[in-house]
C-alpha cells in the first residue's frame, strides 16, 4: 500500500490554518502532517499538534545570530521528517534564498490579500484605506521574492461600508479554512506543480489563480 504524501507545517502563532489541515487529514486521510515546526516556543499551534499527536519541534529564531544560521537549522529539522510539502501555515519569518532554493517547488504559503496587492503585513488596514470593493487570500509557491511567488489560488470576499480590520480579519479567517485545505488536497492528488515559475494544473499553466468558493 502506498504511503500517503508526508507534509510539515511551519507555524509562528495559534495555528487555525494548522488546525483546519488537521481536520482534513482525519476525515480524509489523504496526507500525513509528520511534523509541525514554530520559531517561537509555547504557541497555540504547537498544542493544536500535540492534541493531534504530531511530531513537533521549536526553533526559536532569538536564539541564533543569524537568518542564515536560524533557517540552517529550520532546514535541518524539515529534512529530518523528509516531507513531500512544506506547507507554511501563519510562518512570520522571511525565508533565505538559501532556504528557499532548498526545497523550491516543494514549498507553499498562505497570504491575506488578494496578490499581486499588498504583500507583506497590515493587509486588511491597506485594503480599507485603498477603498478596495473586494479583499481575500492567496496561496501561492514560495520563492525569494517576499510573497511574490506565483499564485495557485484566491478565496474572495466582498468588503462593506461597516467592515473593519477586524471584521476582515475574522471572516477571512474562516475563508482560508476552505482555501488552504482545498490547495493542499490539489497538492497531494498530483494535480499542481511549480515548474519554470509557473503554476501547472492539471498539467495545463495557470494564467490566473483558481478561485475557490
Amino acid at each position: 500500500m502506498n504511503q500517503p504524501p508526508r507534509l510539515v507545517v511551519l507555524i509562528s502563532g495559534a495555528g487555525s490554518n494548522l488546525q483546519a489541515l488537521i481536520e482534513q487529514q482525519q476525515a480524509h486521510q489523504t496526507f500525513e502532517i509528520v511534523g509541525v515546526l514554530s520559531n517561537r516556543p509555547q504557541v497555540q499551534g504547537l498544542t493544536r499538534a500535540s492534541a493531534a499527536n504530531i511530531a513537533t519541534q521549536v526553533v526559536d529564531h532569538t536564539q541564533y545570530p543569524t537568518r542564515e544560521a536560524f533557517d540552517a537549522e529550520v532546514a535541518k529539522v524539515i529534512n529530518t521528517w523528509q516531507p513531500d510539502w512544506i506547507i507554511l501555515a501563519g510562518y512570520m519569518r522571511i525565508m533565505t534564498p538559501q532556504l528557499v532554493q532548498q526545497f523550491k517547488g516543494k514549498l507553499i504559503n498562505i497570504h491575506p490579500s488578494l496578490l499581486p496587492k499588498y504583500p507583506g503585513l497590515r493587509t486588511h488596514q491597506k485594503a480599507l484605506e485603498a477603498g478596495d470593493h473586494e479583499h481575500g487570500s492567496s496561496v501561492h509557491f514560495v520563492t525569494e521574492e517576499l510573497d511574490g511567488g506565483p499564485v495557485i489560488a484566491q478565496i474572495k470576499t466582498p468588503i462593506t461600508a461597516q467592515d473593519t480590520e477586524q471584521s476582515l480579519v475574522e471572516r477571512l479567517k474562516t475563508l482560508e479554512h476552505r482555501l488552504y485545505p482545498q490547495v493542499v488536497s490539489w497538492l497531494v492528488q498530483g494535480q499542481l506543480r511549480l515548474q519554470h515559475d509557473n503554476v501547472y494544473f492539471n498539467d495545463e499553466e495557470l494564467s490566473t489563480p483558481l478561485i475557490v468558493t
